[in-house]
């Protein structure tokens, strides 16, 4: 048997993952924007197959999705709902390490960024905040170190205190701690520790 190929093995999980429902700390830093009147600029930053993206532009966000997988690109860019929406996002296929994209008022990145090596991840993180307006928001995942896929390079995890100093700069709105035992979208059976956040930079005096 000939195995799939990477860019195959990543369409074939956004085909299974994009119709699901966007991530509660989306949804979550969504409802405080909302709360305060406001609407902007997102970046999507590892977007996948858009389940976030959509829902940020269903709530009239401007929004620019990047990923490193173009197949992903194309996956979200061939959603029905861009149709109905008579919008698109901007799109960007590139690296956690590479990507840029410009002042904004919510970076969210779904389960993404602990895919970025940890040799890369504190650089990643300064850009975020730095690329946030002030009173923008983060919204996302990070991964504890009893996560089962700890010890992997290209990955990032993080201890509690670790990931405590990480938000020190931030008004940390939602933070939960999760860890649990299920099967990943590929079929696979796998330990989670996760850090669930929505974090605000404070807005200037």
């Amino acid at each position: 048997m000939v195995r799939q190929s990477a860019a195959e093995d990543w369409r074939v999980y956004y085909q299974r993952t994009g119709d699901r429902p966007p991530r509660e700390t989306l949804l979550d830093a969504l409802a405080r924007f909302e709360a305060e009147g406001a609407v902007g600029q997102a970046v999507d930053l590892g977007c996948g197959g858009g389940r976030d993206t959509i829902e940020m532009l269903r709530r009239d966000w401007s929004v620019l999705a990047i990923d490193g997988q173009a197949s992903a690109i194309e996956t979200l860019l061939a959603r029905p709902e861009l149709i109905e929406f008579g919008v698109e996002p901007e799109t960007q296929v590139a690296r956690f390490e590479q990507a840029r994209w410009p002042a904004a008022d919510l970076v969210n990145s779904s389960f993404a960024l602990p895919l970025c090596p940890k040799a890369d991840f504190l650089a990643m993180w300064r850009h975020i905040y730095d690329s946030l307006r002030p009173g923008g928001r983060f919204s996302g995942q990070l991964y504890g170190d009893r996560d089962q896929w700890f010890g992997d390079t290209s990955n990032s995890h993080f201890t509690l205190r670790e990931v405590q100093d990480l938000l020190r700069a931030y008004e940390v709105e939602l933070f939960r701690e999760e860890e649990t035992d299920s099967v990943t979208p590929r079929g696979t059976a796998k330990h989670w520790h996760i850090y669930h956040i929505v974090a605000r930079k404070p807005a200037q005096s």
